[in-house]
Protein backbone atom coordinates (compact mmCIF):
# COMPACT_ATOMS: atom_id res chain seq x y z
CA UNK A 1 0.00 0.00 0.00
CA UNK A 2 1.42 3.54 -1.33
CA UNK A 3 2.18 5.69 2.31
CA UNK A 4 0.12 8.59 2.67
CA UNK A 5 0.82 12.02 2.43
CA UNK A 6 0.85 12.35 6.37
CA UNK A 7 2.68 9.71 6.91
CA UNK A 8 5.59 10.76 4.48
CA UNK A 9 5.40 14.27 5.89
CA UNK A 10 5.19 12.96 9.54
CA UNK A 11 8.37 10.83 8.28
CA UNK A 12 10.22 13.96 7.30
CA UNK A 13 9.18 16.61 9.82
CA UNK A 14 10.28 14.22 12.99
CA UNK A 15 13.22 12.20 11.38
CA UNK A 16 14.99 15.47 9.23
CA UNK A 17 13.31 18.77 9.82
CA UNK A 18 13.51 18.99 13.67
CA UNK A 19 17.17 17.52 14.65
CA UNK A 20 18.83 18.53 11.44
CA UNK A 21 16.84 22.26 10.84
CA UNK A 22 15.72 23.21 13.86
CA UNK A 23 18.17 21.51 16.06
CA UNK A 24 15.46 20.85 18.70
CA UNK A 25 16.62 18.29 21.58
CA UNK A 26 16.06 14.54 21.82
CA UNK A 27 13.36 15.09 24.38
CA UNK A 28 11.18 17.84 22.06
CA UNK A 29 11.12 15.31 19.31
CA UNK A 30 9.84 12.50 21.90
CA UNK A 31 7.48 15.17 23.04
CA UNK A 32 6.58 15.80 19.49
CA UNK A 33 5.85 11.79 18.72
CA UNK A 34 3.94 11.32 21.41
CA UNK A 35 1.55 14.22 20.13
CA UNK A 36 1.19 12.06 16.91
CA UNK A 37 1.03 8.87 18.32
CA UNK A 38 -2.46 10.26 20.58
CA UNK A 39 -3.88 11.71 17.54
CA UNK A 40 -3.42 8.89 15.53
CA UNK A 41 -5.26 6.99 18.41
CA UNK A 42 -7.93 9.40 18.74
CA UNK A 43 -8.68 9.16 15.10
CA UNK A 44 -8.88 5.82 15.19
CA UNK A 45 -10.70 4.84 18.54
CA UNK A 46 -13.19 7.96 18.18
CA UNK A 47 -13.22 8.95 14.75
CA UNK A 48 -12.83 5.34 13.26
CA UNK A 49 -10.38 6.26 10.60
CA UNK A 50 -7.80 3.83 10.35
CA UNK A 51 -4.28 4.84 10.20
CA UNK A 52 -3.71 4.07 6.10
CA UNK A 53 -6.94 6.31 5.69
CA UNK A 54 -5.28 9.27 7.51
CA UNK A 55 -4.14 11.95 5.19
CA UNK A 56 -3.32 16.04 5.29
CA UNK A 57 -7.09 16.60 3.80
CA UNK A 58 -8.73 14.21 6.56
CA UNK A 59 -6.81 16.30 9.44
CA UNK A 60 -9.22 18.99 9.34
CA UNK A 61 -9.38 21.81 11.97
CA UNK A 62 -12.88 20.31 13.37
CA UNK A 63 -10.82 17.05 13.83
CA UNK A 64 -8.08 18.54 15.53
CA UNK A 65 -10.64 20.63 17.89
CA UNK A 66 -12.18 18.01 19.14
CA UNK A 67 -8.88 15.84 19.75
CA UNK A 68 -7.54 19.06 22.21
CA UNK A 69 -10.78 18.62 23.76
CA UNK A 70 -10.58 15.07 23.91
CA UNK A 71 -6.91 15.57 25.98
CA UNK A 72 -8.47 17.55 28.41
CA UNK A 73 -11.87 15.66 28.95
CA UNK A 74 -11.38 11.95 28.75
CA UNK A 75 -7.33 12.06 29.19
CA UNK A 76 -8.20 14.14 31.83
CA UNK A 77 -4.68 16.45 30.54
CA UNK A 78 -4.36 20.17 31.94
CA UNK A 79 -4.78 22.89 29.85
CA UNK A 80 -0.85 23.74 29.62
CA UNK A 81 -0.28 19.53 28.42
CA UNK A 82 -3.52 20.62 25.76
CA UNK A 83 -1.00 23.81 24.82
CA UNK A 84 2.45 21.73 24.42
CA UNK A 85 0.17 19.11 21.83
CA UNK A 86 -1.18 22.07 19.84
CA UNK A 87 2.43 23.64 19.60
CA UNK A 88 3.16 20.39 18.08
CA UNK A 89 0.59 20.12 15.57
CA UNK A 90 0.83 24.05 14.80
CA UNK A 91 5.00 23.25 13.68
CA UNK A 92 3.93 20.51 12.15
CA UNK A 93 1.31 22.30 10.35
CA UNK A 94 3.66 25.07 9.41
CA UNK A 95 6.11 22.92 8.09
CA UNK A 96 3.29 21.20 5.92
CA UNK A 97 2.18 24.23 4.56
CA UNK A 98 5.72 25.23 2.97
CA UNK A 99 5.90 21.69 1.35
CA UNK A 100 2.41 20.78 0.46
CA UNK A 101 1.19 24.57 -0.41
CA UNK A 102 -1.85 22.86 -2.45
CA UNK A 103 -3.58 22.53 1.15
CA UNK A 104 -2.48 25.77 2.61
CA UNK A 105 -6.31 27.06 3.48
CA UNK A 106 -6.79 24.20 5.23
CA UNK A 107 -3.18 24.03 7.71
CA UNK A 108 -3.71 27.64 7.95
CA UNK A 109 -7.48 27.12 9.93
CA UNK A 110 -5.20 24.59 12.14
CA UNK A 111 -2.03 26.65 12.63
CA UNK A 112 -5.05 29.56 13.82
CA UNK A 113 -6.31 27.48 16.50
CA UNK A 114 -5.70 29.72 19.61
CA UNK A 115 -3.68 28.24 22.87
CA UNK A 116 -5.61 27.93 25.51
CA UNK A 117 -5.26 30.85 27.95
CA UNK A 118 -4.87 28.95 31.34
CA UNK A 119 -4.69 30.01 34.96
CA UNK A 120 -1.95 31.92 36.44
CA UNK A 121 1.00 29.27 37.00
CA UNK A 122 1.99 28.99 40.76
CA UNK A 123 5.80 29.75 41.70
CA UNK A 124 5.89 26.74 44.38
CA UNK A 125 9.20 27.12 46.25
CA UNK A 126 10.89 25.89 49.59
CA UNK A 127 12.19 28.39 52.38
CA UNK A 128 15.85 28.48 52.91
CA UNK A 129 14.85 26.60 56.18
CA UNK A 130 13.17 24.10 54.13
CA UNK A 131 16.48 23.10 51.52
CA UNK A 132 18.73 23.51 54.60
CA UNK A 133 16.50 20.56 56.33
CA UNK A 134 16.00 18.36 52.98
CA UNK A 135 19.90 18.20 52.84
CA UNK A 136 20.40 17.25 56.17
CA UNK A 137 18.51 14.13 55.63
CA UNK A 138 20.95 12.01 53.92
CA UNK A 139 23.08 9.63 55.67
CA UNK A 140 26.41 10.90 55.44
CA UNK A 141 27.79 7.34 56.40
CA UNK A 142 26.67 5.18 53.42
CA UNK A 143 28.27 5.63 49.80
CA UNK A 144 24.16 6.30 48.61
CA UNK A 145 23.47 8.57 51.00
CA UNK A 146 26.62 10.54 50.13
CA UNK A 147 25.77 10.23 46.36
CA UNK A 148 21.59 11.60 46.94
CA UNK A 149 23.44 14.29 48.83
CA UNK A 150 25.71 15.73 46.17
CA UNK A 151 22.65 14.96 43.76
CA UNK A 152 20.30 17.11 45.66
CA UNK A 153 22.49 19.94 46.16
CA UNK A 154 23.84 20.09 42.75
CA UNK A 155 19.83 20.53 41.80
CA UNK A 156 19.15 23.23 44.26
CA UNK A 157 22.87 25.00 43.94
CA UNK A 158 22.54 25.09 40.19
CA UNK A 159 19.25 25.72 39.44
CA UNK A 160 19.43 22.80 37.27
CA UNK A 161 16.23 21.24 35.45
CA UNK A 162 15.96 17.64 36.33
CA UNK A 163 16.91 17.06 32.80
CA UNK A 164 19.66 19.11 32.87
CA UNK A 165 21.02 17.09 36.29
CA UNK A 166 20.65 13.79 34.74
CA UNK A 167 22.32 14.37 31.74
CA UNK A 168 25.55 15.72 33.75
CA UNK A 169 28.97 13.84 32.84
CA UNK A 170 31.97 13.68 34.20
CA UNK A 171 33.69 16.54 31.94
CA UNK A 172 30.89 18.95 32.50
CA UNK A 173 32.58 19.51 35.75
CA UNK A 174 35.39 22.03 36.79
CA UNK A 175 36.37 22.07 40.32
CA UNK A 176 39.29 24.18 39.75
CA UNK A 177 38.08 27.52 41.71
CA UNK A 178 35.91 28.60 40.76
CA UNK A 179 33.96 25.35 40.33
CA UNK A 180 31.75 24.98 37.59
CA UNK A 181 29.26 22.91 36.21
CA UNK A 182 28.23 23.04 32.08
CA UNK A 183 24.45 22.39 31.89
CA UNK A 184 22.74 21.35 28.70
CA UNK A 185 19.01 22.83 28.54
CA UNK A 186 16.39 23.49 26.26
CA UNK A 187 16.96 23.06 22.61
CA UNK A 188 20.35 21.75 23.40
CA UNK A 189 21.49 25.63 25.00
CA UNK A 190 24.58 25.26 26.73
CA UNK A 191 25.58 27.18 29.97
CA UNK A 192 28.22 27.25 32.86
CA UNK A 193 26.73 28.30 35.87
CA UNK A 194 29.08 28.47 39.08
CA UNK A 195 28.36 26.20 42.04
CA UNK A 196 28.92 27.37 46.09
CA UNK A 197 31.99 26.11 47.94
CA UNK A 198 30.31 23.72 50.12
CA UNK A 199 29.13 21.95 47.14
CA UNK A 200 31.99 21.96 44.99
CA UNK A 201 33.43 20.41 47.95
CA UNK A 202 30.68 17.30 47.91
CA UNK A 203 31.29 17.22 44.35
CA UNK A 204 35.14 16.73 44.73
CA UNK A 205 34.70 13.92 47.16
CA UNK A 206 31.88 12.26 45.52
CA UNK A 207 34.29 12.31 41.94
CA UNK A 208 37.32 11.03 44.57
CA UNK A 209 35.15 8.49 46.31
CA UNK A 210 33.61 6.87 42.97
CA UNK A 211 37.40 7.25 40.66
CA UNK A 212 35.58 8.94 38.57
CA UNK A 213 38.84 11.34 38.01
CA UNK A 214 39.81 9.19 35.28
CA UNK A 215 40.61 10.36 31.76
CA UNK A 216 38.37 7.56 30.48
CA UNK A 217 35.49 8.01 32.47
CA UNK A 218 34.46 11.76 31.45
CA UNK A 219 31.58 10.61 29.03
CA UNK A 220 29.82 8.89 32.22
CA UNK A 221 27.10 10.05 33.61
CA UNK A 222 28.24 11.76 37.22
CA UNK A 223 25.02 10.18 38.90
CA UNK A 224 24.13 6.76 38.23
CA UNK A 225 21.76 4.08 39.92
CA UNK A 226 22.53 0.62 41.14
CA UNK A 227 22.66 -0.83 37.67
CA UNK A 228 25.14 1.72 36.93
CA UNK A 229 22.83 3.56 34.44
CA UNK A 230 22.12 6.71 34.38
CA UNK A 231 19.80 8.22 37.11
CA UNK A 232 15.75 8.57 35.72
CA UNK A 233 13.52 11.14 36.04
CA UNK A 234 11.46 8.94 38.73
CA UNK A 235 14.25 8.21 40.01
CA UNK A 236 15.63 11.21 41.21
CA UNK A 237 11.94 12.01 41.98
CA UNK A 238 11.93 8.72 44.33
CA UNK A 239 15.07 10.06 46.62
CA UNK A 240 13.66 13.53 46.85
CA UNK A 241 10.12 12.27 48.01
CA UNK A 242 11.92 9.90 50.17
CA UNK A 243 14.07 12.47 51.93
CA UNK A 244 10.96 14.73 52.10
CA UNK A 245 8.90 12.82 54.20
CA UNK A 246 11.93 11.84 56.34
CA UNK A 247 11.97 15.65 57.02
CA UNK A 248 8.39 16.02 57.60
CA UNK A 249 8.67 13.92 60.41
CA UNK A 250 10.83 15.90 62.10
CA UNK A 251 10.01 19.86 60.57
CA UNK A 252 9.08 22.11 63.78
CA UNK A 253 6.86 23.87 61.45
CA UNK A 254 4.71 22.93 58.35
CA UNK A 255 7.67 24.31 55.97
CA UNK A 256 7.28 20.99 54.02
CA UNK A 257 4.98 20.62 51.50
CA UNK A 258 3.23 16.95 51.05
CA UNK A 259 4.36 17.08 47.65
CA UNK A 260 7.50 18.09 47.12
CA UNK A 261 8.58 18.48 43.16
CA UNK A 262 11.84 18.55 41.88
CA UNK A 263 11.13 21.91 39.63
CA UNK A 264 10.32 23.42 43.28
CA UNK A 265 14.50 23.49 43.71
CA UNK A 266 15.10 25.30 40.79
CA UNK A 267 12.37 27.87 41.90
CA UNK A 268 13.57 27.74 45.05
CA UNK A 269 17.05 28.74 44.07
CA UNK A 270 15.58 31.62 41.49
CA UNK A 271 13.75 33.05 44.54
CA UNK A 272 16.47 33.33 47.06
CA UNK A 273 19.24 34.48 44.16
CA UNK A 274 16.08 37.49 43.93
CA UNK A 275 15.84 37.83 47.85
CA UNK A 276 19.58 38.12 48.29
CA UNK A 277 19.39 41.07 45.51
CA UNK A 278 21.15 39.39 42.47
CA UNK A 279 19.48 41.28 39.29
CA UNK A 280 17.21 39.52 37.17
CA UNK A 281 19.29 39.73 33.69
CA UNK A 282 22.09 37.41 36.15
CA UNK A 283 18.82 35.50 37.27
CA UNK A 284 17.92 34.48 34.00
CA UNK A 285 21.68 33.98 32.33
CA UNK A 286 21.70 31.63 35.01
CA UNK A 287 18.69 29.75 34.45
CA UNK A 288 18.98 29.36 31.06
CA UNK A 289 15.80 31.68 30.23
CA UNK A 290 15.63 32.86 26.73
CA UNK A 291 13.31 35.43 27.51
CA UNK A 292 13.52 38.01 31.31
CA UNK A 293 9.69 37.76 31.11
CA UNK A 294 9.80 34.47 32.18
CA UNK A 295 12.07 35.26 34.87
CA UNK A 296 10.12 38.33 35.86
CA UNK A 297 7.27 35.70 37.00
CA UNK A 298 10.20 35.13 40.02
CA UNK A 299 9.89 38.81 40.94
CA UNK A 300 6.04 39.57 40.78
CA UNK A 301 5.40 36.36 43.21
CA UNK A 302 8.51 37.91 45.43
CA UNK A 303 6.47 40.99 45.81
CA UNK A 304 3.09 39.83 46.40
CA UNK A 305 5.13 37.87 49.30
CA UNK A 306 6.65 41.14 50.64
CA UNK A 307 3.35 42.86 50.66
CA UNK A 308 1.30 39.92 52.48
CA UNK A 309 4.13 40.27 55.23
CA UNK A 310 3.78 43.99 55.30
CA UNK A 311 0.02 43.43 55.56
CA UNK A 312 0.29 40.66 58.63
CA UNK A 313 3.13 42.72 60.63
CA UNK A 314 1.59 46.34 60.52
CA UNK A 315 -1.22 48.10 61.65
CA UNK A 316 -3.61 49.70 59.68
CA UNK A 317 -3.13 53.06 60.18
CA UNK A 318 -5.64 54.60 57.55
CA UNK A 319 -9.14 54.37 58.04
CA UNK A 320 -10.98 52.76 55.18
CA UNK A 321 -14.04 54.33 56.23
CA UNK A 322 -14.08 57.06 54.28
CA UNK A 323 -16.34 59.76 53.44
CA UNK A 324 -18.17 58.99 50.01
CA UNK A 325 -16.62 61.92 47.91
CA UNK A 326 -20.19 61.98 45.90
CA UNK A 327 -21.72 64.03 48.82
CA UNK A 328 -19.20 66.47 48.98
CA UNK A 329 -20.88 69.35 46.62
CA UNK A 330 -17.87 71.27 46.81
CA UNK A 331 -15.69 69.09 45.12
CA UNK A 332 -18.44 68.07 42.54
CA UNK A 333 -18.60 72.01 41.77
CA UNK A 334 -15.23 72.31 41.51
CA UNK A 335 -14.76 69.15 39.52
CA UNK A 336 -17.69 70.37 36.60
CA UNK A 337 -15.81 73.71 36.60
CA UNK A 338 -12.53 71.76 35.33
CA UNK A 339 -11.89 72.76 31.44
Amino acid sequence: MKPTDFAKYLTEFLSVYLPTQKNVSKNTIYSYRDTFKLLISFCQENKKIAVEQITLNVLSSDIITDFLEWLETSRNCSISTRNQRLAAIHSFFHYVQAEEPTGIFNFQKITSIPIKKAKKTVIEHLSPEAIKLLLEQPDRYTAKGRRDLTMMSILYDSGARVQELIDIKIRDVTLQTPAIITLTGKGNKVRRVPVMKNTASLLQNYILENNLDKPWKNEQPLFINNQHHKLTKEGVAYIVTKYAESARKISPIAMIPNKVKLHMFRHSKAMHLLQAGVNLIYIRDFLGHVDLKTTEIYARIDTETKIKAIENVYPDLIDSNLPDWNKDHALLSWLSDLK
